[in-house]
């Protein structure tokens, strides 16, 4: 590139300085060669400083920069929507035409504030049929507690009872069996006296028979002493009548006893086994109704929660976003058919390109613009980093998520942002235009002068890229001075060579 001087421009420009003033002169003549010698020397002077400076340096200097170092301070771009940091659409649990809607899109509401009602006249009375049920097997539970004990107190008095009439009965035939020998005995004994009586009766009745016969007793005497035989016979008879009964009626006593002591061991192992049974029935009995009553109560909670169902209930503190049914509607539980939206809080989440993520962390600052506030800077920070990318048309990146600082109150959900993330400062980093990157050989690098002040390709190693500036790790100097633009002969070459 060469440097040219328009001559007759300067001569132009001294002559119409002086134009004014030729005019009031009477005697111009001195001035004007004073004049023209005066140009002549300033043409000759700048000639001489366009020679005496080379084209090449002139250029060099235009062409390139010089390295320098600098603090950068790392800041990386990336455009985000903003989002709620928890969202739910609202159905009911169960199909049914909704009678209530208590909220609009705008309002906030509480955790478990009613923001509509569904239907609930027919799960109402199966509330009410489920109640009854259930106090019915409670009542039953109740009165179970009180009989069941007093039954089986009934059937233990019943068991010794025949144990009592059992042991009574067989004391009763052990004293038979000891008694009767007894009395037989005692029996016989008497009998041998009563014999002895009527024998002695009779030899007396010899005796006094010859003694009347003889005259020597009265008829009366005789008969006194016939009185007593007699009286003696009978006394052995009655006696022995009465062994001979004692004999006959001892073995059915015994006999009677003993088949007594049978019915009563049968009675005894009768009333142990309605006992035991009916121990063993009212345990059975007992859970059966507790398990009546737990079943009753069950299904009583069942539609309960039915019921309560029928209410739609805010699940956490938000905000009403959307309206999706009206009253009348029939609404199922579907996320396609839904009564109500709900969404809490507010979070920018970010796209950023895998390259830059290694420069982000969570804490980091970020600043935010909204295109509905272009004015405004809202404050932010890194709350969370996706941990697996997003490829979107062959490019790789990252969702980042930013919790807000400021702007809560302005911001709305949906709206587009500009984010900008705050890095750490690099201070005396090596620092080139980014311009200067240039690749030849799939390497990467700067061009720099050589000998000749020609461009000569030279690999470098890079840092971080902000924008123009991009960060030198190795490959140059500071004071280096690197081509920003080609000479346009040295283009002319390249594309002559090409």
């Amino acid at each position: 590139m060469g440097t040219t001087f328009d001559l007759s421009f300067l001569f132009l420009l001294v002559v119409s300085m002086e134009v004014p003033v030729i005019g009031k002169l009477n005697s111009p003549l001195p001035l004007i060669l004073a004049l023209m010698a005066g140009g002549i020397i300033m043409v000759g002077g700048v000639t001489y400083k366009i020679v005496e400076t080379p084209t090449a340096e002139v250029e060099l200097k235009d062409l390139t920069v010089s390295v320098k170092r600098e603090t950068l301070t790392v800041e990386i771009e990336a455009s985000g929507t903003l989002e709620p940091i928890e969202s739910v659409n609202l159905s009911p649990k169960n199909p049914g035409r909704l009678i209530k809607l208590l909220v609009k899109p705008g309002m906030s509401v509480k955790q478990g504030q009613v923001l509509a009602v569904m239907e609930n006249t027919e799960v109402q009375a199966q509330g009410k049929q489920a109640q009854a049920h259930f106090q019915k097997a409670v009542a039953e539970l109740e009165a179970a507690k009180i009989t069941i004990p007093s039954e089986i107190n009934q059937a233990q008095t019943r068991l010794i009872q025949a144990e009592a009439q059992l042991e009574e009965t067989q004391a009763s035939l052990a004293k038979a069996q000891q008694r009767i020998p007894k009395d037989i005995e005692q029996i016989k004994a008497q009998i041998l006296a009563a014999r002895s009586r009527t024998q002695l009766a009779a030899s007396r009745v010899k005796r006094n028979e010859e003694l009347m016969k003889a005259g020597a007793i009265t008829h009366d005497s005789f008969d006194e002493v016939i009185s007593e035989y007699h009286n003696a016979e009978a006394n052995l008879l009655e006696i022995t009548q009465r062994l001979e009964q004692i004999q006959n009626t001892a073995n059915p006593e015994i006999s009677q006893l003993q088949q007594d002591i049978i019915r009563s061991q049968a009675a005894v192992s009768e009333a142990k086994i309605a006992f035991e049974e009916r121990k063993r029935t009212a345990q059975a009995e007992t859970s059966r109704l507790e398990a009546s009553v737990t079943a009753a109560k069950a299904e009583l909670e069942r539609r309960m929660i039915q019921f309560q169902d029928t209410a739609i209930r805010a699940p956490f503190d938000g905000i009403i976003t959307q309206k999706y049914a009206n009253i009348g509607a029939f609404v199922t539980p579907s996320t396609s058919n839904s009564i109500l939206g709900l969404a809490r809080g507010l979070e920018v989440v970010a796209k950023v390109p895998e390259m830059d993520l290694g420069m982000l962390e969570v804490g980091q600052p970020v600043k935010i613009v909204a295109d509905a506030y272009p004015d405004k800077m809202f404050q932010g920070k890194v709350i969370g980093i996706a941990p697996e990318a997003i490829i979107d048309r062959n490019v790789t990146s990252f969702e980042v998520t930013i919790g807000l600082v400021t702007g809560r109150n302005e911001l709305k959900s949906k709206m587009n942002v500009d984010v900008t993330f705050l890095g750490k400062q690099l201070s005396n980093a090596l620092v080139v235009p980014t311009i200067a990157i240039v690749t030849h050989e799939g390497k990467i690098g700067v061009m720099v002068p050589n000998q000749d002040n020609d461009p000569e390709f030279k690999p470098v190693t890079i840092g971080i890229v902000l924008d123009e500036k991009t960060e030198i790790l190795s490959g140059l100097n500071s004071g280096d001075r690197v081509f920003i633009d080609i000479p346009s002969d040295k283009n002319d070459k390249k594309s002559q060579s090409s």
